[in-house]
């Protein structure tokens, strides 16, 4: 049971496969609300740069397209059969020229100084490979005035699933505030999605 909890943990960090297919559809239920909050919270106007950092099968672009707003969607991600999958679930903006997905690491984005306004994470700051490096380099590649959308459970959640016991780093508000400032933001609010199981970071350029 040990060897097959370490592996289902894996498939979050990096979904491949048809069982990376089904962890998906399962943290796009469990991780509901993450997405409605972050969805919510958004609102800027149509064709701006929206970066989402692990994209998974596109579930948070669809909702950020469903918006009404013309976004430009961005994502990157470290699985390749993500991007297949997250492709065919944004069509529409695939189609109109909307959708622009990667994959590669965002501890090394490859995009250019102040190019999105907004920036979301959710539930992957846990395998970032350098925390410290991907704040960095998410407070480079935001404008001025563009914000940091950071999607978390907490500490005390994620101790009690059997599959977060390897390979999860797990962080607490203040310690990701903490590391917000470091990278430069000099805004930074945290606000409860679900008390006691949930949290966004809420990380401004000034």
């Amino acid at each position: 049971m040990g060897k097959f909890t370490e592996y289902i943990g894996s498939q979050f960090g990096n979904p491949r496969g048809i069982v990376g297919k089904i962890c998906c559809i399962i943290m796009n239920v469990i991780n509901n609300k993450m997405y409605i909050k972050t969805v919510q919270m958004i609102s800027l106007p149509e064709k701006s740069r929206v970066l989402d950092i692990g994209y998974g099968n596109g579930y948070l672009l669809k909702l950020l397209d469903k918006s009404g707003k013309k976004y430009e969607l961005y994502g990157i991600d470290i699985s390749e059969d993500m991007k297949k999958k997250a492709s065919k679930k944004n069509d529409k903006a695939f189609r109109e020229g909307r959708l622009h997905l990667e994959t590669g690491d965002c501890c090394a984005l490859s995009y250019e100084n102040e190019f999105f306004s907004a920036v979301t994470s959710i539930n992957t700051v846990y395998f970032w490979s350098d925390i410290s490096k991907g704040m960095s380099e998410i407070y480079r590649t935001l404008t001025q005035n563009g914000t940091f959308y950071n999607v978390v459970y907490t500490k005390e959640w994620l101790d009690k699933l059997s599959y977060t016991k390897k390979g999860f780093k797990k962080y607490d508000a203040k310690i990701l505030e903490k590391l917000s400032r470091e990278a430069g933001f000099s805004d930074v609010e945290v606000h409860d999605i679900v008390k006691g199981r949930s949290f966004v970071v809420v990380c401004r350029k000034k």
